[in-house]
């Protein structure tokens, strides 16, 4: 056919190629991206933090073109919803409430916020995990998880939380009206390390939203997408998920799409 239409053979194979355009060279180099972040966030990230991602390494893209790109990928966020265990409390009443949902900070260690929450295991049945979180860089600052929920979880957490700040100053420590929390074992601890507690007032859980909020993130990126044989695998899952990925990697945008070790560095080194 060459032969008969006079026409080279080079001429007519590169015909036969596809013309790639510019556009579709980007697109393709901007999933290859897109699917980089996906994957080293364990599949978390939805479109506004990868697209802050690519933004921070200088790539300049809309969001609506990164929501269709994941769209072709066949991609987005892999969080898993599920119910909240609600416990049945032992309330007192009588309590002050200090920080009365001001969560607003200047600096880091000057309001933290506490709580449990309820893990299940398969041979162990329920564990319990004590959080003590930062409100500046919404850090999880000391944790202990448990086999069971006494007061020995509570003031373990406070004690990590504290020895790894050493707060200069006042510190103000926020928690529900939970049975641990006003011992009197966890009030000696509280006059000991001299923080000022804070309590939640009755059958007001937005009272301690920062922690509720941690807590529902973690059952979401991680509790929820796994089964936990035991408390062993259980326990390990949930120190990788705070120290690797939630504390170190994983960006807020409620600090400037940051991470809390990032957010903290910052402000340790220009004190």
């Amino acid at each position: 056919m060459c032969e008969v239409l006079e026409v080279p053979r080079s001429t007519y194979y590169k015909k036969l190629k596809p013309i790639t355009s510019n556009r579709e060279k980007e697109n393709r180099k901007y999933k290859k991206l897109i699917l980089k972040i996906y994957i080293e966030s364990r599949k978390l990230y939805g479109a506004p933090k990868i697209h802050k991602k690519l933004l921070n390494q200088g790539i300049s893209i809309s969001i609506k073109r990164v929501q269709r790109l994941m769209k072709e990928l066949g991609i987005k966020s892999q969080v898993v919803k599920k119910f909240k265990h609600y416990p049945s409390k032992p309330i007192v009443e009588g309590k002050e409430n200090i920080l009365k949902r001001d969560f607003t900070t200047t600096d880091i260690n000057q309001k933290w916020v506490a709580d449990i929450t309820y893990i299940h295991t398969i041979k162990d049945g329920w564990c319990y995990l004590a959080t003590v979180l930062d409100l500046h860089t919404k850090k999880v600052i000391g944790y202990c998880f448990s086999k069971k929920m006494d007061t020995t979880i509570v003031i373990e957490a406070l004690r990590r939380a504290y020895q790894k700040q050493r707060p200069e100053n006042f510190v103000i420590l926020h928690t529900d009206l939970g049975s641990q929390y006003t011992s009197a074992e966890f009030a000696k601890v509280v006059k000991e390390l001299k923080i000022k507690h804070s309590f939640s007032q009755k059958g007001s859980p937005y009272d301690n939203a920062p922690i509720e909020s941690f807590h529902a993130i973690l059952k979401k990126e991680e509790v929820y997408r796994s089964k936990y044989l035991d408390y062993h695998s259980a326990r390990l899952a949930i120190f990788n998920y705070i120290e690797s990925w939630y504390n170190k990697k994983r960006i807020h945008s409620a600090i400037g799409y940051l991470t809390p070790d990032e957010l903290e560095s910052i402000i340790r080194k220009s004190a």
